[in-house]
């Protein structure tokens, strides 16, 4: 029997209109769909609701994803949403605007109000929806993202290897970066924009071969759709096939505001998330967050794996919680 139809618990009536399930999840990414395998599994009634906003929309292919590397995003996307709906797990593609909580305990449901004008309501929640990547503001940049323009040496390294590599140094984590990418790259080069590498960062970028070059940089320079080099105020260019950056990685919370869910800086310095406990609990009683939303340096199969840890703390809450009321009914 699906625990939130159990006769003895008492009705707790559904606005006009609302779809009632167990657990809606926001975000229909790796975090989400593994989630919702995770408590329809558990024969848990599920909706996922996906806004249709991948973070790697930009990305051609997986990479570092074990039995999928290589393969396209979207394959990996079809591929659970198919495990998800052989469950008997829903996906619908809508957005989150507003969302609500009443009651405790069992008794505790969220409304989800959705951008078509319909509602879902929920025993439990799971922010699933990722982050946004927000770039420096170049002229051409984000037009390279996620092609030549890149952040990650595990994501796209390989795929740059033996090529010019520049590294924006943006952001305090430039050297690092510099580091992970001078090893692959034919040459590298540190252009300063905004971030002056310290004396012990320039001594350790010129032991790995790195070049550093006094920016800022006015552009990005492309022909016939590659990119070709950095373009810098004083009117040089530094010749690259690819550049680095380091976004501001910030979290998206899909209209959950209204739960009481914040933001709040990650202690690396590289943005925004929201604070979790064991499994993915936070501090909003019934809501759990999984993926990119909580740990913006998960990668993939990190991210996948905090959707199942989610899911299975959703279903041990909803039990528990259940046979609390049964016993006081």
């Amino acid at each position: 029997m699906n625990p939130s139809h159990d006769p003895t618990l008492p009705a707790v009536p559904a606005p006009t209109g609302a779809v009632e399930v167990d657990v809606a999840i926001v975000g229909g990414g790796a975090a989400g769909l593994n989630a919702a395998l995770q408590l329809a599994r558990q024969d848990r009634s599920v909706l996922v609701l996906d806004a249709g906003r991948p973070r790697n929309a930009p990305a051609a292919h997986l990479h570092a994803y074990l039995g999928l590397d290589g393969a396209a995003p979207s394959e990996l996307l079809a591929r659970g949403r198919a495990e998800v709906r052989s469950y008997g797990g829903e996906i619908r593609e809508a957005t989150v605007v507003s969302a609500s909580a009443s009651g405790e305990g069992a008794m505790r449901r969220f409304t989800l109000a959705l951008g078509d004008g319909s509602a879902v309501r929920a025993r439990a929640t799971v922010l699933a929806a990722g982050l946004v990547d927000v770039l420096p503001e170049v002229p051409g940049l984000a037009e390279r993202w996620g092609r030549d323009a890149l952040h990650c040496p595990y994501c796209h390294g390989w795929e740059v290897r033996g090529q010019r590599i520049a590294i924006l140094a943006s952001h305090p984590n430039a050297t690092h970066q510099a580091l992970l990418f001078a090893r692959l790259g034919s040459s590298a080069a540190l252009v300063t924009h905004g971030v002056e590498p310290s004396a012990e960062d320039r001594a350790l970028l010129a032991a790995a071969g790195v070049e550093i070059v006094v920016g800022p940089v006015a552009s990005v320079q492309v022909h016939d759709d590659a990119l070709t080099g950095l373009l810098l105020a004083d009117g040089s260019v530094v010749e690259a096939d690819a550049v680095v950056v380091q976004t501001r990685m910030e979290a998206r919370l899909g209209g959950l505001e209204g739960l009481g869910l914040v933001a709040a800086e990650h202690p690396s310095g590289m943005g925004t998330h929201v604070e979790a406990g064991f499994a993915g609990a936070t501090a909003v009683p019934g809501v759990w967050v999984a993926g990119n939303a909580t740990d913006p340096a998960a990668q993939l199969g990190a991210a996948a794996a905090g959707g199942a840890m989610a899911g299975a703390g959703v279903n041990a809450a909803l039990t528990m919680e259940d046979a609390h009321a049964a016993l006081e009914a």
